[in-house]
């Protein structure tokens, strides 16, 4: 019997078709092209699993703009963990006309989905720098590992407090799950925000997974948390950062 590709042996493959190591090519690109840049353009989309077109119009809406400088995707970019899914939404998120980097979201550990984003994407934690900005991305799928420590990777961040260049001026956390959530580990949450505190000038907070539009002073210290919702809702965030602030702009599509 011949398939010709028309099948594979289980759903749950990782032999990964097509391109790989997405997050540090595209940190590269962004480091470089906005390393002495004094104003930085990005968008915020997540949870786009299973929603196919709603995906392809979030993007076709970002092109349109013109003012874009990349994208961050908070995560459960997979609703089943599954390869195609992976392959599919990177496919689409290909069509950018800027960079963008994917967080892995609770849904991407599914099966062997933690494995497949690894492979298509990278690290579940990384950190990059933009316009004198640093953007730590953080996973907090601590439901996934029952709760137990180590998400979020404490060791991570201190490493990046303690490495950070004196040419950062402030801060920008990304998450998929935000603190007092269910499925973040919450035991941890007091320590979190001390951690984030400690960076230079944090800015604001961003997450998904709760499909829900939501700004919130989450802690009472006034940072707020931008929750996006899934893209069924049709809504991404634009974040304008310079040196005296932020603007945030809610685009529905």
């Amino acid at each position: 019997m011949v398939s010709c590709s028309a099948f594979e042996y289980h759903p749950y493959t990782t032999d990964v078709r097509g391109e790989t190591g997405i997050n540090a090519k595209n940190i590269n690109l962004i480091e470089n092209r906005f390393e002495n840049s004094e104003t930085v353009v990005f968008a915020f989309l997540s949870d786009t699993q299973r929603r196919f077109d709603e995906t392809v119009d979030a993007v076709e809406s970002i092109n349109s703009r013109g003012d874009i400088d990349f994208v961050i995707h908070g995560g459960d970019i997979s609703d089943f963990g599954l390869r195609h899914e992976f392959e599919m939404q990177r496919d689409i998120l290909d069509r950018l006309s800027m960079p963008y980097v994917v967080m892995i979201g609770n849904h991407d550990y599914l099966g062997t989905g933690n494995r497949v984003f690894e492979t298509v994407f990278g690290s579940y934690d990384f950190a990059f720098t933009a316009a004198h900005t640093r953007f730590v991305c953080l996973n907090t799928n601590a439901i996934e590992v029952d709760y137990t420590p180590g998400i979020p990777d404490f060791d991570f961040i201190d490493t990046e407090l303690r490495s950070l260049s004196p040419d950062v001026r402030a801060t920008v956390f990304a998450m998929h799950i935000p603190p007092f959530a269910e499925e973040f580990n919450n035991t941890t949450a007091e320590e979190f925000e001390y951690y984030a505190r400690r960076f230079p000038s944090l800015r604001f907070c961003i997450y998904g997974h709760n499909h829900r539009l939501a700004e919130d002073d989450l802690f009472g210290d006034g940072t707020i948390y931008y929750g996006v919702p899934d893209i069924g809702k049709r809504i991404y965030y634009v974040f304008t950062i310079d040196s005296e602030g932020y603007e945030v702009e809610t685009v529905g599509f």
